[in-house]
């Protein structure tokens, strides 16, 4: 796809503004007050705007990298597709099979297994269609986080912090590797839930996510209606944009530095250009019917506690943004917390989205582009297996052992990486936290996590923190 909107603007006469002479009131005419009130109230709306924004902010220390500054590493990947499964999916049931040994208490998996592919791999009956691409796959079945609340082991999954308000992988990502494309957000966040998820935080705000779509609703309406101006043409908004910005970069000049101010005037020309580029993307209406069959566009289960969620529809726009140069997707599916009627839930959660994560793998890689593109898929914990001798089908928490996979992008095909102990209960073997894989996905990219750093409140920032990550080599090809 080409949204390269540059002939059509060259061929616009050059924008030119009112003269600086005071007109009286007298001889005001209708285009003079116009004119005044309504820069002027788009001034006080920028103003607004900056004034939010440009708290506790300070300007790029010379040791930080800076956007669009060549990766530290060779880079293996060059996007990011996060499926993120919020409420915690249970490993025993899907990834880590633990064979039922006869002990009331710790029955292991209760649904069926099998050997999937070449390599072998284990997967549950539940996701029938990724388990044929279980040759792509690299799981994890060591990962282990720092606490088994919702809230915060999922601040923690995206900002590494469990505690605090920090910036986004996907921010993080964009501060250092910048865009590969003008006219669409560098991180695009579908069904997002939480400001969490795609807040910058400290890092300038054109680094933050675009989110679009809430659960269940129709994306496309979502942003279009956004976006799309319904009173100017093309012409006429891109002559009011560039008015407005010639106010907004004379008032940067007098704040030098700024770059929470200079963040805000970037997304205002980034909206105004993915009004050629982001409709065309969002429509679905060129794909074939069996291609959105194949992503169960439309079709997502309302089921005890799980939500009616649009999931293929997120997995089509995922390929398709990918295609189209977007740096990082973060996909949502929520409802996976089910503490009761286990069986039935889980059930329904995988059947929303089995079919379309194994359609987007398929596309991607019939494409090439599963190579460069590095898929994670999991939640903030996991769930430890059923306790049935009370007759109760529920379970609970579980953050010290639990599933994470990855495919594509420079990792390993087919291989699965440590172990939980016999009740699959706790990290042995191979152990990952969530901060080594966030070292890994930065090493991934082509950037190391110790050296991608901002400065602020003093001093340097990272999105492994203090204490740092590993790089889990074992998982590279």
């Amino acid at each position: 796809m080409n949204f390269d909107t540059s002939t059509e603007l060259k061929t616009e006469s050059p924008i030119t503004f009112p003269p600086t002479t005071e007109v009286s009131p007298m001889n005001s005419t209708r285009r003079h007050l116009l004119q005044s009130a309504s820069c002027g109230f788009g001034y006080l709306a920028f103003q607004a705007m900056c004034q939010h924004a440009s708290a506790s902010e300070k300007v790029l220390s010379t040791k930080t990298l800076s956007a669009g500054s060549q990766p530290v590493v060779i880079p293996r990947a060059k996007r990011v597709i996060f499926l993120c499964m919020s409420g915690g999916p249970a490993q025993l049931d899907t990834f880590d099979y633990k064979p039922q040994t006869g002990n009331a208490k710790h029955p292991g998996s209760v649904f069926k297994f099998a050997q999937r592919g070449k390599c072998g791999m284990n997967i549950s009956e539940l996701m029938p269609e990724t388990a044929k691409h279980g040759d792509r796959l690299c799981v994890i079945n060591s990962m282990h986080a720092d606490t088994g609340n919702h809230a915060q082991s999922f601040l923690q999954l995206h900002t590494g912090e469990r505690l605090r308000k920090r910036p986004s992988l996907g921010s993080w990502i964009t501060y250092g590797l910048g865009t590969e494309n003008q006219n669409l957000p560098s991180f695009i966040s579908l069904n997002a839930s939480k400001p969490s998820v795609y807040s910058s935080s400290f890092l300038p705000t054109s680094f933050e996510g675009t989110p679009i779509g809430t659960n269940g609703a129709n994306m496309s309406t979502a942003i279009i209606d956004n976006v799309q101006s319904q009173h100017l043409t093309l012409r006429g908004k891109r002559h009011q944009v560039d008015f407005l910005q010639a106010m907004n970069r004379e008032h940067l000049a007098a704040r030098a530095g700024d770059s929470k101010l200079d963040g805000v005037i970037e997304s205002m020309e980034l909206a105004f250009r993915m009004q050629t580029s982001a409709p065309e993307l969002l429509d679905l209406s060129r794909e074939t019917p069996a291609t959105l069959q194949r992503y169960r566009v439309g079709k997502g289960l309302s089921v005890g506690t799980c939500k009616p969620s649009d999931f293929g529809r997120q997995c089509l726009l995922a390929r398709r943004f990918a295609e189209a140069g977007v740096r990082f997707i973060e996909l949502n599916h929520g409802s996976w917390d089910q503490h009761k009627d286990h069986r039935r839930d889980l059930k329904a959660n995988c059947e929303t989205v089995d079919a379309p994560i194994a359609a987007l793998l398929e596309d991607l890689a019939s494409r090439g582009l599963l190579e460069d593109t590095l898929v994670v898929w999991g939640g903030e914990f996991g769930r430890p297996g059923l306790t049935p001798e009370d007759g109760k089908d529920e379970t609970g928490h579980n953050a010290n052992g639990f599933t994470f996979w990855l495919a594509g992008g420079g990792v390993k095909a087919g291989y699965v990486h440590g172990r939980t102990d016999e009740k699959g209960a706790r990290a042995v073997e191979g152990k990952v936290h969530f901060r080594d894989l966030h070292a890994t996905i930065l090493h991934l990219l082509g950037l190391r996590h110790d050296e991608l750093t901002y400065h602020h409140d003093g001093r340097e920032h990272r999105l492994t923190g203090p204490d740092g990550g590993k790089v889990v080599r074992e998982l590279f090809a």
